[in-house]
């Protein structure tokens, strides 16, 4: 990703899903919305559009990946335990790149 700011907000909805994932139980007793990573990334690919925006190591050693479409404008955070089963944790409408500036502590803001 070229944009540093693009990154910073893509890691902050990373770590939001990452600290939800922290707060229940294990992702793959779970069950719902879980399919192989194959299946999950076609699916969102095919009827979503969605391609993914950021990558990173939860818990566990689970992947946690962020996926969306600038056409469609959703999104989809998923989860991918070491065993390969892939589970989609969070998904929505009006995704949207913003370019907000972290402030600095010279400043007032």
């Amino acid at each position: 990703m070229k944009n540093p700011r693009k990154m910073f907000n893509l890691m902050a909805l990373t770590l939001g899903a990452v600290t939800y994932l922290v707060s229940t139980t294990d992702i793959a007793a779970q069950g719902r919305n879980c399919a192989p990573r194959d299946v999950v990334l076609a699916q969102l690919a095919t009827k979503y559009g969605e391609t993914r925006q950021s990558i990173g190591l939860g818990s566990n050693n689970a992947v946690v990946e962020v996926f969306a479409s600038d056409e469609t404008g959703t999104w989809s955070i998923t989860v991918t335990a070491p065993g390969g089963l892939t589970c989609l944790v969070a998904s929505g409408r009006a995704f949207e790149e913003v370019a907000d500036m972290v402030p600095t502590k010279d400043s007032d803001t």
